[in-house]
């Protein structure tokens, strides 16, 4: 039986709207990062086939999209220095748009099929880096007395106390902050707009609460944003880019008195930082990963990184053999058969 849908010659970008401005939003409610990044795969898919393929988006067909074809892809975004990260995130993208046209057009399955077999790149695994208590301590003295140097200090100590990632710090507003000194908390919008409570110390909220009194005094819109920049009298949420400049250029300057630091510091290893303190110091990975808001303790294992201390607990914690009362394997046996026993004669 021919396959009637690829035989007609469905062009395969004829579903990529409704999958992106349809499916993923409405059906399946992924957020607006997420359809973002799917966009950016696909959009580099096409850009490849036009460009080094020099295949038209009115040309390329769902027929034309083979295991060979997507593996020069990958082969192509290596050779232009994408990560294997990058790379599986463009391979995933490609799939999941294969499996929506599929349930669309059942012609389509057979090359969802063959392209889901294609494996992911390996991605080697690194040691990740984290703050030591000098390092942090260093960085965040760096920060001026100054207003701008207040709101630096202030988004750094947030970022290590809450352990919250660097876009959830940017989209907190007003109302996301309750400040009472007996129970000082923030509340995040997570990925996949999953809100949890993070509790905060009361130092932390100390410092918010300088920082609102400079930035927010006469302020009473409580959704604006926490973190604002202003630019031409405009006044909007502070860009990730600013952050991770200023942090870096914080850490370069406390490494001059502190070697512990590493050449790369990054708004992320605040977070990692913090996770790796929650652990070793007792908290349970269940709690950390609460805290986190991860969907499963799986993805929490990566912070839990025992410390040195700890190892020594669970070194000591084992009896070596000359600490233990071995009990004799004979009691009652002569000279001769303790001999035998010990193959001699």
């Amino acid at each position: 039986m021919k396959n009637k849908g690829l035989q007609t010659g469905t062009l395969f970008f004829s579903m990529t709207l409704e999958f992106l401005e349809t499916y993923l939003p409405r059906q399946l409610g992924r957020s607006s990062k997420t359809i973002k990044s799917y966009k950016d795969s696909l959009t580099v898919f096409r850009r490849y086939l036009y460009d080094e393929c020099h295949i038209s988006v009115a040309a390329f067909k769902f027929a034309d999209c083979n295991q060979k074809c997507i593996q020069e892809f990958i082969i192509y975004l290596k050779d232009n220095n994408n990560s294997p990260g990058t790379c599986n995130q463009r391979l995933t993208a490609l799939k999941s748009y294969l499996w929506f046209a599929a349930d669309r057009d059942i012609a389509v399955q057979s090359v969802a099929l063959s392209i889901s077999k294609i494996p992911q790149c390996k991605i080697p695994k690194k040691e990740k880096e984290t703050l030591t208590e000098e390092a942090l301590a260093a960085i965040l003295q760096q920060p001026p007395n100054t207003k701008m140097g207040l709101r630096d200090r202030v988004i750094m100590i947030l970022l290590y106390d809450s352990a919250v990632r660097l876009d959830e710090l940017l989209c907190l507003t007003l109302k996301d902050l309750s400040l009472r000194t007996d129970n000082p908390y923030i509340r995040i919008s997570g990925k996949g707009n999953k809100e949890r409570i993070v509790a905060i110390t009361p130092k932390t909220a100390e410092h918010l609460k300088q920082y609102l009194s400079v930035y927010h005094k006469n302020d009473l819109n409580m959704d604006q944003y926490l973190f604002i920049t202003r630019i031409k009298g405009v006044t909007d949420r502070m860009s990730p880019g600013n952050v991770e400049r200023f942090i870096k250029q914080y850490a370069n300057s406390a490494r001059e008195k502190c070697l512990q630091i590493p050449l790369k510091v990054y708004p992320h290893m605040f977070r990692r930082t913090r996770a790796t303190d929650l652990y070793q110091n007792g908290v349970e990975l269940e709690l950390v990963s609460r805290i986190l808001g991860h969907s499963s303790t799986e993805t929490t294992k990566v912070y839990a990184k025992p410390s040195i201390e700890m190892l020594r607990k669970a070194i000591e914690s084992v009896e070596i053999p000359e600490q233990t009362n071995e009990e004799p394997l004979w009691t009652s046996c002569n000279e001769e058969e303790m001999a035998k026993l010990c193959g001699l004669r």
